[in-house]
C-alpha cells in the first residue's frame, strides 16, 4: 500500500510518501481501507521528538474508510461498512482516565496511508451526512472539543465562551458545539480574515488576541475559558472571567511555565480543569451530537495523500481555518 513515513529526521524532512506493509487482522481487530484522513498539530508534535533512533511511523490520528478484512471473534461488522476511527486506545469510559491515552498515530501506526488495521472497537460507524473528507478530519479534534466542552467544562445553555486563537481544528469544532449547545460565544485571533470566518459561523464577538478584551463594547464576563495557548494568554484571562467561572485548558501552544496569580483564583472561586483527547464513550456520544446537530466540519482545503507535506506546512505556519483534509484516491 502507499502511506506516509516518517523516519530517519525529526519534523517535516522525515516524511516520506512510500510503499508500507498492509498488515491483515489478528483477532479483535477490523481492517479498513481509507478514503480520507486528517491531519492535527499532535502529528506535528511527535515528528518534532523524533530521530534516527526511531522505527519508521505512519503519522496520523483521524480517519474514515471502509471495512475490508475481519479478524476472529469480531462481531458487529459486515465487509463494506463505512466507518470513523476512534483514536483513543483502550480508554473505555470517561471517568477511567489514562495517565497519557494512547493513540493511533503514535505508538501504533495511523491513518495516513491505504490501509489501517487496529481494535474492531475503535471502529464506528460513519455518520451518514457527512462526506468523505468531512469524516476524515473528524475525530480527534472533535472529540477532544466535545470532552473540553462538557465533561470538563460543563457547558450549558446560555453561558458564555472565550475561545482565544480560533482558526485550528479543535477551536472551530469548539465554536460549532458550543454555538449549537445555545452557548453566546466569543473568540480571538490576531487575524481579520479568522475573525469574521468566526463571526459568519455564529461566534458573537471577534476580538484582536492583543487587544484589552475587558474594554471592548458590550464585552460581558464569561463563563467558561477554553485554553490551549497558555502562558502568553494566560493572564489577560482574569480581567473577564466571571467570579466561579472555569478555565478549561487543553494545550500548551505558547510553552508550558505559567506564573498564576493565586489570589485571582482563590477569591473568585476560580476552576482550573485539565483535559486532553476523550473516552470510546465519549467518542460515540460526540458522534450523536454532531449528527443531532447537523454539524459539518470546517474543511480548509483537501490534499491528495502523496502532497501531504504540503498540508503539514499550512498548519505549521498557522494559515488554516479549520481543517486539512487528506484524500487516499
Amino acid at each position: 500500500m502507499k502511506a506516509i513515513v516518517h523516519s530517519a529526521q525529526s519534523g517535516l524532512a522525515g516524511l516520506q510518501y512510500t510503499e508500507s506493509i498492509s498488515r491483515a487482522p489478528e483477532a479483535g481487530e477490523v481492517q479498513i481501507q481509507l478514503k480520507s484522513a486528517g491531519i492535527n498539530h499532535r502529528d506535528l508534535f511527535i515528528m518534532a521528538g523524533r530521530g534516527p533512533q526511531d522505527i519508521p511511523l505512519v503519522p496520523g490520528s483521524d480517519g474514515a474508510g471502509i471495512i475490508v478484512a475481519i479478524g476472529e471473534s469480531v462481531r458487529g461488522f459486515a465487509i463494506g461498512d463505512e466507518v470513523i476511527i476512534h483514536p483513543t486506545l483502550g480508554w473505555e469510559h470517561a471517568s477511567e482516565v489514562p495517565t497519557v491515552p494512547d493513540i493511533v498515530g503514535g505508538p501504533m501506526d495511523g491513518t495516513l496511508a491505504q490501509y489501517i488495521t487496529l481494535p474492531a472497537e475503535n471502529a464506528l460507524p460513519k455518520p451518514a451526512h457527512l462526506s468523505w473528507e468531512e469524516a476524515g478530519v473528524l475525530s480527534l479534534s472533535a472529540l477532544t472539543a466535545y470532552r473540553a466542552l462538557f465533561t470538563r467544562g460543563v457547558l450549558k445553555k446560555g453561558e458564555h465562551v472565550l475561545i482565544p486563537g480560533i482558526g485550528g481544528g479543535v477551536a472551530t469544532y469548539a465554536l460549532l458545539m458550543a454555538v449549537a449547545a445555545g452557548a453566546k460565544v466569543t473568540v480571538t485571533s490576531r487575524s481579520e480574515a479568522k475573525r469574521n470566518e468566526a463571526l459568519r459561523l455564529g461566534a458573537t464577538h471577534a476580538l484582536d488576541s492583543h487587544a484589552d478584551w475587558s474594554t471592548q463594547n458590550d464585552m460581558e464576563a464569561v463563563d467558561i475559558i477554553w485554553d490551549s495557548i497558555g502562558q502568553a494568554m494566560f493572564p489577560k484571562y482574569f480581567d473577564i472571567i466571571r467570579p466561579g467561572g472555569r478555565i478549561v485548558m487543553y494545550g500548551a501552544s505558547s510553552g508550558d511555565d505559567l506564573t498564576v496569580p493565586i489570589r485571582s483564583i482563590f477569591f473568585p472561586q476560580i476552576s482550573l480543569i485539565g483535559t486532553s483527547m476523550g473516552s470510546r464513550e465519549e467518542f460515540i456520544q460526540m458522534l450523536q451530537f454532531v449528527e443531532q446537530h447537523d454539524i459539518h466540519p470546517v474543511i480548509d482545503g483537501v490534499y491528495p495523500l502523496q502532497d501531504v507535506a504540503k498540508a503539514f506546512e499550512r498548519m505549521e505556519k498557522g494559515e488554516q481555518f479549520g481543517n486539512l483534509a487528506i484524500l487516499m484516491e
